[in-house]
């Protein structure tokens, strides 16, 4: 295998987690507009992106394999609870 064979792997080892992040931000920016109006979108996509990558990678460790449906659960659940850890409870803690 080639570097660039190598490379385009590892971009599309991770474009699940990439993607569930960005449109997951993008959404909640858009449906919760007015609650998440102090919250920078870049900061809320990159807490749903860690997040999801991070889901995505253990349950690539734990089932040995990526393309599990447990790893696709685990990536979106991970990804809504940084969402709404980084987007409501942060602000209310922020405000005390």
């Amino acid at each position: 295998m080639g570097s660039l064979d190598a490379l385009w792997h590892l971009t599309n080892l991770f474009a699940p987690a990439l993607g569930v992040g960005f449109m997951s931000a993008l959404m909640a920016k858009l449906f919760w507009r007015r609650e998440l109006s102090g919250q920078a979108w870049h900061r809320l996509a990159l807490w749903a992106i860690c997040a999801a990558t991070a889901a995505w990678l253990g349950g690539l460790f734990f089932f040995g394999r990526d393309g599990k449906m447990t790893s696709y659960a685990l990536m979106v659940l991970a990804c809504a609870l940084s969402l709404w850890w980084a987007g409501f409870l942060a602000k209310r803690a922020s405000k005390r």
